[in-house]
């Protein structure tokens, strides 16, 4: 198996494929193969029999294009050679139970419990190439969906006479859904067996990933070791300073849920924003490139991976990376700007592409 950093890699060809697109996909297959990557998740079935050919020791995974919603597809899908399906985020609770009740034992199983939810059916969409040229299909969706719309309604019997349906000064995003969290149901989802939980990260930045990705990290650790005490407001605590839209349990406990649409749009935290990753340890100061204004005075919180509460500091001091002159301030003027700062108390060694925090 391939791993990076201790961590298993995956390869996405889940795209619904023309006859033209085989030739390359044959042949990223046995590049892929070769690489020993740990499995190449796929959704159309003409590619996963070129997979089985040009990638016989890679598992194949089946992407939630695939709309996989029951376990009779499940049972298709691993007939025909699927280690791994990753169902469709419309499944309700009930429907995951059933489905996990009547696999095959050994198929395992993943679903998506946090992140962006698409527009379209599974991903199923063709709004972005339609307004931009560029195909969710082919891994390369503008987001057309959170884009602002100015709406019009035309009178059947005066045609061409458009009357504008406003919102607000913005326009409408009708189109716009909500993020998905399931950190409070995250209890139920272990119990039912899932081998795997999925979080939506596409477009997300560093500082979204590692944090969504340590609370999780941290709940489904903190469950396994004591599941009567399990808290899930200490996590969603986390979760709430990456927000950037309204949340939603979508159709997870109730298939009738009509509160997933975000209608206003993007929304930016008012509260924290990405302060910089870690560069290099300098035992009592960091190398860190910024990503946003610092200043000394401002509250910085450290994400450390394993652990649920960040640490929480104050820049004291900052020196110029290159002068090592004292400065109170760095902007963001360019890229991979860097700065040194005060490092925290901390008894255990700062590590390369630890994250942190601004606290605006």
């Amino acid at each position: 198996m391939l791993t990076i950093n201790g961590k298993r890699v995956y390869s996405a060809i889940n795209i619904y494929a023309w006859d033209e697109n085989y030739d390359d996909i044959i042949e990223q297959a046995k590049i892929l193969n070769d690489l020993k990557v740990d499995g190449i998740i796929v959704s159309d079935g003409g590619v996963v029999d070129a997979i089985k050919e040009a990638a016989p020791d890679t598992e194949i995974h089946i992407s939630t294009q695939a709309n996989t919603i029951s376990y009779h597809s499940s049972n298709f899908w691993y007939k025909n050679g699927a280690k791994r399906v990753i169902l469709g985020r419309e499944m309700n609770k009930e429907q995951i139970k059933v489905l996990m009740e009547n696999k095959p034992k050994d198929l395992e199983v993943e679903m998506f419990a946090h992140g962006a939810l698409c527009f379209g059916y599974s991903g199923r969409c063709f709004l972005s190439e339609f307004l931009s040229n560029r195909s969710a299909n082919l891994g390369d969706c503008s987001q057309s969906c959170r884009w602002a719309y100015n709406l019009y309604v035309e009178e059947k019997n005066k045609p061409g006479a458009l009357m504008p349906v406003e919102y607000d000064e913005k326009g409408t995003y009708i189109f716009s859904s909500k993020d998905l969290c399931l950190i409070k149901e995250l209890p139920e989802i272990i119990e039912m067996g899932v081998d795997s939980i999925k979080i939506e990260g596409r477009l997300k930045t560093e500082y979204y990933l590692a944090t969504v990705i340590n609370a999780y990290r941290n709940a489904i650790d903190d469950y396994y070791k004591d599941p009567e005490n399990y808290d899930y407001k200490k996590y969603f605590k986390e979760l709430d300073k990456t927000k950037t839209r309204g949340l939603t349990t979508f159709y997870f406990n109730d298939r009738n849920n009509q509160d997933i649409q975000d209608y206003g749009g993007h929304q930016y935290n008012n509260d924290y924003e990405f302060g910089g990753k870690i560069i290099e340890d300098r035992e009592d100061r960091m190398l860190i490139e910024i990503r946003n204004k610092l200043s000394i005075g401002d509250t910085l919180e450290l994400i450390v991976p394993g652990q649920i509460e960040p640490v929480v500091f104050t820049i004291e001091k900052l020196w110029n990376d290159e002068t090592l002159e004292e400065i109170t301030t760095v902007n963001p003027g360019k890229a991979e700007q860097k700065v040194i700062l005060n490092k925290p108390n901390l008894e255990i060694k700062v590590e390369k592409d630890w994250i942190l925090r601004r606290k605006k």
